[in-house]
């Protein structure tokens, strides 16, 4: 494998970690019993919690200033640029309800499995060749044992491509794979995911 090829794979498997760590955040949502905070403001608060009051615990962990921190939670500032509005919804998203999280992701792991639904090019063949690659919209039920293997990835802050790997394996299992039929060493590519969407 050239460079070039090393490059191009390496900002794939960085591009499909994000779209599935977008999946969990969007199914994750729809598990809320209450709404998440809207306001800056209020959004500032609950994280603050979090820190244990500390403001300067808080913006470091926004990349901002303290100063920043406190003009949000005297109500001071209500506008925050695109940067910091995005930060402080997947802050305050990644810390609300957890156990409710944490309920979910146990039951996918030891008995629900998950649902994966994507757009992607998938290409066949042996020893990690490509065969007849297209672009395919599929929407399987993964097993709780590749569930818990995709949770644990995602959790355990796995590189880019082995985030990759353990879905395209899940995929490639449920999907291709199913029931033998005399397939069940088949070699899938899973690559150019258009979007990809996870459902506990």
């Amino acid at each position: 494998m050239t460079e070039e090829e090393k490059a191009k794979k390496a900002a794939q498997a960085a591009r499909t970690r994000a779209k599935i760590m977008e999946g969990f955040a969007r199914a994750e949502r729809k598990l809320f019993t209450r709404p998440a905070p809207k306001s800056p403001r209020a959004q500032m608060k609950f994280l603050r919690t979090r820190e244990k009051g500390s403001t300067k615990s808080l913006a470091e962990r926004l990349g901002v200033s303290r100063k920043t921190v406190q003009r949000y939670l005297s109500g001071e500032s209500t506008k925050p640029n695109k940067r910091l509005k995005e930060a402080l919804v997947q802050e305050t998203e990644s810390e609300w309800q957890p156990q409710v999280r944490a309920q979910a992701r146990q039951r996918a792991a030891s008995s629900g499995g998950l649902v994966i639904s994507c757009r992607a090019s998938f290409g066949f063949g042996s020893e990690g060749t490509s065969d007849a690659g297209r672009v395919r919209d599929i929407s399987v039920a993964v097993s709780p044992s590749h569930a818990a293997a995709i949770i644990a990835a995602q959790e355990d802050g796995a590189t880019d491509s082995d985030l990759h790997d353990v879905v395209a394996e899940a995929i490639a299992d449920a999907y291709f794979r199913q029931g033998g039929g005399g397939r069940a060493g088949l070699e899938v590519e899973f690559a150019d995911v258009e979007w990809l969407k996870i459902a506990f």
